[in-house]
């Protein structure tokens, strides 16, 4: 609505669009009230629209922000794909001060507001439930998560993600997705990188420099002989065993990436685009549990 509109239709609400004869003096008065309570309507309106549009530019971390607060799940909203939005089948829920994720169906637990230049820690768990198959357990955390909700695939949001399948976490896989009006939001990332043995290609400190579109770029150790069943650990896995934590810690400063499983460097990428975004907690149709999900400032 415009702002001509606007005023035209305060000035008629009120009364006042014929000033050239003026009503009785007995009821000049009584049309102030309306205009008041409706112009104030109308800034209370325009105030909370304000409060609710997204915040202009990504949060940088001063101290440790917690994304999951132990009790519920303020400040994270919900994507599933079909139901969108909604969660009717309690995929997302809070138990015993963990996040509790089904594995029902394909979408994610977003934070609601878009982080740059942090350091994310997140530790989780596998539980019983899987998605029936022989295939690994499954999972992810999305890095720089842009755009609407659902825009790849009507299941993810463009996005880098870290992986979280058994054997292969800490891989870095990148998702394009696509804005609104159907033009393509583009992901890319560099590393440096060998091909091993199954040609797939590592991170390698000092190897060659390789950009990615698309894909995946697998962390350092990937054991080439991983048949990636159900259970199963490659020869140097450094993820915890089923039932146990695991600690990922993703390391974002500008267009850089470092992962660190348990505490080890499993891969790196640099000149990562976009560099800021939304953080996100995919399910995948295997049951995980989530103790800590929060962003720190970078250490420089």
């Amino acid at each position: 609505m415009t702002d001509d509109k606007l005023d035209s239709q305060v000035e008629a609400s009120a009364g006042l669009a014929d000033t050239s004869a003026p009503p009785p003096s007995r009821n000049w008065a009584r049309p102030v009230l309306p205009m008041i309570g409706l112009a104030l309507a109308i800034t209370l309106s325009l105030g909370a629209s304000r409060l609710a549009e997204p915040r202009a530019t990504p949060i940088t971390p001063v101290e440790v922000t917690r994304l999951f607060n132990g009790k519920n799940l303020d400040g994270l909203s919900t994507w599933l794909k079909g139901p969108g939005r909604q969660d009717p089948g309690r995929v997302f829920v809070v138990e015993d001060s963990t996040i509790h994720i089904s594995g029902d169906g394909y979408g994610y637990l977003a934070a609601e507001e878009e982080y740059r230049d942090y350091h994310l820690i997140v530790e989780y768990r596998w539980g019983k439930r899987t998605d029936g198959g022989t295939s690994v357990r499954n999972s992810g955390i999305l890095l720089h998560a842009t755009g609407p909700d659902g825009n790849a695939e009507g299941t993810w949001m463009a996005s880098v993600e870290c992986q979280l399948a058994q054997g292969c976490v800490g891989d870095l896989i990148v998702i394009p997705g696509r804005d609104q009006g159907g033009a393509k939001i583009p992901v890319t990332l560099r590393s440096d990188v060998a091909n091993g043995p199954d040609g797939r290609p590592r991170w390698k400190e000092g190897g060659s420099p390789r950009e990615f579109k698309g894909g995946q770029l697998w962390w350092s150790k990937h054991d080439p002989d991983y048949k990636e069943l159900l259970d199963t650990r490659g020869r140097d896995d450094v993820e915890s065993p089923v039932g146990d934590w695991t600690r990922v810690e993703c390391l974002c400063d500008g267009g850089r990436i470092e992962v660190r499983v348990n505490g080890v460097v499993v891969n790196r990428a640099y000149d990562v685009s976009p560099s800021a975004g939304k953080i996100l907690l995919q399910t995948e149709g295997f049951e995980l549990f989530v103790r800590k999900f929060e962003v720190q400032p970078l250490k420089k």
